[in-house]
């Protein structure tokens, strides 16, 4: 155990508190003003994006309430910066740009924004922000999958200086400016980012200056070590041993025969826990590998936070800051699926770490009954929608599809939303049609395929389709579609994913694809109809009361059929009603039978 005792001065519990809370306040200021002064949708709409303050060990002090994969990514950042910073130091009005996976990024589109914080002529920390961006000029508009090489992903950016000394670095944002497809909405995000950053930084000095940089830093140095504590005692409540779980990716986007082993291995040992991807998948030779540092590691510390610090099932609120992230040991061989080596690529990186917490969850089931969920979509659908304007410059869209929970241990999965690492919010449909050539023709739960039966139903995913109206290009990035959504405690396994591709004149002539897919050229009117994995079930579905299974059937989510094969329960439909008599001497039935 090695919590952080030593502090610059012991903050009395009033003033700490406050400080706590000034600290979240400009890490949420920080993100409201990157977001609003965005112009891309995922951005301005889906929040795709993390913002906080740090020191000058690049300790987390606060983040945003942001998309999860950004929470715990900006410090891999810095120590990147740290290797490859130009000039090699800081100075005051300082601004850098970051991207780079093999020094510490998240993946090429995730940019991060940095400006040092000096008070009195002295660096003491440090104010960023990620956001992802449309295009960075890569092989495909957008999203790459089926890549060779990292320097295939587009821009590389380590450690490069957009402001140095609060002097602009025109050459850089002209060479930013001329190799991407959506240069303006680039350009535009970035300085939304600047300024996000900018405010963060001033922020921090404010609040040094009310309360003095030793009450200040003694106070962060007592909220990452009751952080810590928090977590440690949380982990100390599991069994010490080691749990496994194992699962199966779909393919690598090129080798469509070869499926990728995910092996996940929880050490439990007192108060520190270790996640163990030895066994998984080695690299392949698409992006679809995951950056060490800035994601691999930030996936683990995610899963751990939401089982053992949600916020609705703890007495009392954890703050977000380095402190949660110290007892969580994590290890990849170097090579594989979870930690390439250069120069592979490793944009396509989120559904890996998706299922990774999904299979962390599944691992502990046995010894965290009353916390674990039933199996997610864990996925994502992240697809990039691209063609070119009469004017000869192109259109861009990103789009993130939601997905399902499994069942939980007092409820039902949550339809149709994003799921464990994703949190971004939809785009309405309206921004859709007013800025790019395209409609929705459909969006709405899915009614294909039921949800895992159980005690809990899993949650239902979303169907959506989009017909772009010119000639267009889509890459689409996801999962599942082989492997469905586990149950659990005798819950049901959920539905897989699916992809289809038609044209709105001929619905009849659908193509079903795989799961990702890169650069593929579609015409005028062509549809992409996606349907998201339903969620597996929690619990024995013949202990769900009769009632709500009638609900399900008469709001669509199920069939008579399903309610009565699945669940034991017989429903007369033209009356809305159960047959009691029939239920019970079917799920009598249905017991003895094992």
């Amino acid at each position: 155990m090695n919590i952080m005792t030593e502090t610059r001065a012991v903050v009395d519990p009033i003033t700490l508190q406050v400080i706590r809370g000034s600290f979240e306040t400009i890490a949420e200021e920080m993100g409201h003003v990157l977001y609003r002064m965005s112009f891309s949708s995922i951005i301005r709409e889906s929040q795709d994006l993390g913002a906080g303050l740090f020191d000058t060990d690049y300790n987390t002090l606060c983040e945003s309430e942001s998309t999860p994969m950004h929470i715990g990514s900006i410090p891999g950042y810095l120590r990147g910066i740290e290797e490859t910073l130009e000039d090699g130091e800081w100075f005051e009005g300082d601004v850098v740009v970051h991207n780079h996976p093999y020094h510490g990024a998240s993946h090429t589109p995730d940019l991060a924004i940095v400006v040092p914080v000096f008070y009195e002529g002295r660096l003491v920390g440090f104010a960023g922000n990620t956001a992802h961006h449309v295009d960075i000029g890569a092989a495909t508009p957008g999203l790459i999958i089926d890549v060779p090489d990292v320097f295939a992903e587009g821009m590389l950016l380590a450690g490069v200086k957009l402001y140095r000394k609060g002097e602009s670095n025109t050459t850089m944002w002209n060479f930013i400016r001329n190799n991407s497809r959506a240069a303006q909405q680039l350009v535009s995000d970035i300085e939304a980012q600047v300024a996000s950053a900018r405010l963060g930084a001033k922020r921090f000095v404010e609040l040094i200056e009310k309360y003095g940089e030793d009450i200040v830093f003694g106070a962060a140095d007592q909220l990452m070590a009751y952080s810590e504590r928090m977590t440690r005692q949380r982990i100390s409540e599991i069994p010490d041993g080691e749990y496994e779980a194992e699962g199966w990716l779909d393919d690598d986007g090129r080798n469509r025969d070869q499926r990728l082993k995910v092996k996940v291995t929880v050490r439990v040992t007192g108060d520190e826990v270790e996640v163990d991807l030895t066994g998984s998948a080695d690299q392949t030779p698409t992006a679809y590998n995951v950056p060490f540092e800035g994601s691999t590691k930030v996936a683990a510390y995610a899963a751990f936070r939401k089982l053992l610090l949600d916020t609705a099932t703890s007495d009392m609120r954890v703050p977000s800051n380095e402190g949660s992230f110290r007892p969580i040991k994590v290890t990849a061989p170097l090579g594989s699926i979870f930690n390439p080596r250069f120069p592979a690529s490793a944009e396509a990186r989120f559904t890996q770490c998706n299922r990774m917490i999904d299979l962390v969850i599944r691992a502990l089931a046995p010894v965290m009954p009353d916390r674990v969920i039933a199996g997610s979509s864990a996925s994502i659908s992240f697809a990039a929608y691209s063609g070119v304007r009469p004017s000869g410059d192109y259109w861009v869209f990103l789009e993130v599809n939601e997905g399902a929970y499994g069942g939980r241990p007092r409820s039902d999965g949550p339809d149709s939303i994003d799921n464990l690492m994703a949190n971004t919010r939809n785009n309405p449909l309206e921004d859709l049609a007013m800025h790019i050539p395209m409609i929705c023709d459909r969006y709405e739960l899915r009614d294909d395929m039921p949800p895992g039966a159980g005690e809990f139903r899993g949650g239902i995913g979303v169907v959506k389709s989009q017909r772009v109206l010119t000639p267009a290009f889509i890459t689409h990035e996801s999962e599942r579609h082989t492997e469905a959504p586990w149950g659990i405690f005798g819950g049901q396994e959920g539905a897989g994913g699916k992809c289809l591709i038609y044209n709105a004149d001929m619905p009849g002539d659908v193509r079903e694809m795989h799961s990702k897919f890169s650069g593929l050229e579609v015409k005028a009117g062509d549809v992409m109809s996606y349907y998201s994995p339903n969620g597996g079930g929690f619990g024995n579905p013949l202990k769900r009361p009769e009632l709500k299974v009638l609900e399900d059937v008469l709001d669509g989510f199920c069939s008579v059929e399903h309610a009565r094969d699945a669940y034991g329960v017989v429903i007369d439909l033209e009356r809305e009603t159960v047959d009691m008599g029939a239920t019970n001497a079917l799920r009598e039935q249905m017991r003895s039978a094992g």
